[in-house]
């Protein structure tokens, strides 16, 4: 059984140990977070893997957040491997953000190897954490695949500003003991599960299975899943991402009655293969953060054309030239003017 301990640094010699680190709110935890553990544990060597239950994080919202203690619970309910350590640190830190918890861990058990584990979704909007960099300097990472994001994490700004500092999934056991920067991306681990999916079959009194086949193993690395709906629409966050980034000629094509592929297209530029796929990547994570789910996205690799499917929105992102060529516009038999091109018209579509 898994430890409760939120004085963990006396509860033990950690000197030489290697110890991942997964932190989230576990909001509620599941059977995803203790198989991405327990590969974490085996591919990894690690010593023991601690969750870290924080108290709030920053960048969510507080609705539908359970108290600390039920949290707690939760997650010890789960870790059923006696290498979890359950621990609230955070709050006995008083530590807010995770560049703030790892400075004090780090300064409080130096001779400690300390690998923070995460999912790719999180690595693709990791820029947008507080003093990322620093955070990257701080421990090693390994980053754990999910459906959808494999893409969008490997040409993250973060995957970019480290690409030299890569290794190879085979020298994976030898990464807690690295000088930091370091990472590896660890791809056969694809399970969808997350908290925010189980919050929500919970409140539609749906069933919640959290056996996983024990080949399928993923996590929702809680400090960044989805909050429930925002009161933005679908399409007024697709179109807001892709303004913030400026993408350039965006428009929206209204598929109802046209197609069962879903319910809107939007097409918008890039000016560049780099900008295409920012602006991608950013709004997929900007879905997800609005309760949008995960978006599918393809093409970013070459990032010529990205396509991301968002259920009931199909959003293509060209460079101007292949735009051109594909002329999505007129297979659909729009009739465009530069008026079509404002805010409040693609919103009416």
């Amino acid at each position: 059984m898994a430890k409760s301990d939120p004085n963990i640094f006396p509860a033990g010699d950690w000197r030489g140990k290697k110890i991942g680190l997964l932190g989230g709110s576990f909001n509620p935890a599941h059977g995803a977070h203790l198989e991405l553990t327990l590969a974490a544990l085996d591919k990894l060597q690690l010593d023991a893997v601690w969750w870290l239950v924080s108290p709030q994080n920053p960048l969510k919202s507080r609705d539908d957040m359970a108290d600390l203690q039920d949290r707690m619970e939760s997650a010890t309910a789960v870790a059923t491997d006696s290498r979890i350590y359950v621990t609230n640190l955070e709050n006995d830190l008083k530590t807010c953000y995770t560049a703030e918890t790892l400075a004090r861990m780090t300064s409080l058990l130096p001779d400690a190897h300390f690998v923070w584990l995460m999912g790719a979704d999180n690595l693709a909007q990791f820029s947008a954490w507080k003093d990322w960099k620093k955070i990257a300097e701080t421990v090693v990472f390994a980053i754990f695949d999910r459906p959808g994001y494999s893409e969008a994490a490997l040409a993250s700004e973060a995957a970019e500003v480290f690409r030299d500092c890569e290794i190879p999934v085979r020298l994976a056991a030898d990464l807690a003991t690295r000088t930091p920067p370091a990472w590896t991306f660890i791809r056969e681990i694809k399970n969808p599960l997350s908290s925010t999916e189980i919050r929500r079959k919970n409140f539609n009194n749906q069933e919640v299975k959290n056996k996983l086949p024990s080949n399928n193993i993923s996590e929702d690395d809680v400090s960044s899943s989805a909050e429930p709906h925002s009161s933005k629409t679908l399409l007024e966050v697709i179109i807001t991402s892709l303004e913030d980034d400026k993408a350039e000629e965006i428009i929206s094509i209204d598929l109802k009655g046209k197609t069962s592929i879903a319910d809107s297209m939007v097409i918008a530029s890039g000016r560049s293969t780099r900008q295409v796929a920012a602006i991608a990547t950013h709004l997929v994570t900007n879905l997800k953060k609005s309760g949008y789910g995960n978006s599918t996205i393809e093409g970013l690799e070459k990032s010529d054309w990205v396509l991301i499917d968002a259920g009931d929105a199909i959003i293509h992102i060209f460079r101007p030239e292949v735009r051109s060529f594909y002329n999505l516009e007129k297979m659909w038999n729009m009739e465009i003017s530069p008026d079509d091109f404002t805010p409040d018209k693609m919103l009416s579509r």
